[in-house]
């Protein structure tokens, strides 16, 4: 498996946030698809529904879906980016929320950047399948 670029980079010596980083693209990325094969709708309006679906409290949500059938890797991945010391949280979520949304985009990350595209799938439609969308 790989990721797009076929570049391979030491994932496990990457910060937590690192892998938010890219993982928060990966997730919003995901959700745009999935939100364009709905139907065919103007951008701002697939906008506003990506935003309902891709924030702190959502995806912190999100990671309560997925969190029982992640492997120990996996759950090792989330918790070090659940955990990461931040000085604030957005004003329109918790810190729980803000800390449980950082760990589910530093999975996705993770995932991405060792190429498991199909494990991010698999989470994906997990989460996809509770969702009211």
């Amino acid at each position: 498996m790989s990721n797009l670029l076929n570049i391979n980079s030491d994932i496990h010596s990457l910060s937590p946030l690192t892998l938010a980083f890219v993982g928060d693209s990966v997730y919003d990325l995901l959700v745009r698809q999935h939100l364009v094969t709905l139907a065919n709708r103007p951008v701002k309006e697939l906008n506003s529904m990506k935003v309902t679906l891709v924030n702190c409290k959502s995806q912190a949500d999100s990671a309560k879906v997925i969190m029982d059938k992640l492997s120990e890797e996996e759950l090792d991945v989330y918790k070090r980016g659940r955990n990461v010391k931040v000085n604030s949280a957005s004003k329109h979520s918790s810190l729980a929320d803000y800390h449980a949304a950082t760990g589910l985009e530093a999975l996705f990350g993770y995932l991405y950047l060792s190429g498991n595209t199909d494990r991010i799938k698999e989470l994906f439609l997990m989460i996809l399948e509770s969702m009211k969308v």
